[in-house]
């Protein structure tokens, strides 16, 4: 991302936090609005849940100038998310409700070149997350495989 996109995400977030709760509203009604079979990855009681969401957007967002500081972090929440049941489309349908939040939340300041920026962020991030999945997902597979062979009755 170029320090300009980075400033455009960093600065617009600043007009979403004091609107935390409602954003979060926006996004999670928006969310489940477009994509009701997704309601079951996530806790009846939805507060916590909310705070969690815009704490993490927060701390991706201010530390997305220095973006290799944030990547365990967020590489570790991809593999935290294939435990609750996250699936690669899934991200899509959360990328989306995030625009549709930002579009909301910022009104006039929403433009094309914001999107642009976020979109950027946003497939960054989930990228990262997913590479992650993917992989905790097959190292589960390969420590999954029994052992056969010579090998197995020496060490098994």
């Amino acid at each position: 991302m170029t320090p300009e996109k980075v400033a455009l995400v960093q600065e617009s977030f600043k007009k979403v936090a004091p609107i935390a709760e409602t954003a979060a509203d926006i996004f999670y009604g928006r969310l489940f609005e477009q994509n009701p079979e997704l309601t079951s990855l996530f806790p009846a009681e939805m507060a916590e849940q909310k705070k969690k969401l815009m704490k993490t957007l927060g701390v991706a967002v201010s530390n997305l100038h220095q973006v290799d500081t944030i990547v365990p972090v967020v590489e570790a929440l991809g593999v935290k998310h294939v435990a609750y049941g996250v699936r690669d489309e899934h991200y899509d349908a959360v990328g989306a409700a995030l625009l549709y939040t930002l579009e909301k939340g910022l009104g006039d300041a929403w433009t094309a070149e914001l999107k642009d920026a976020w979109t950027e962020t946003y497939v960054l991030v989930s990228t990262v997350m997913k590479n992650a999945a993917h992989k905790a997902e097959a190292e589960a597979v390969v420590v999954a495989v029994p052992k056969r062979g010579f090998f197995s009755r020496l060490f098994g």
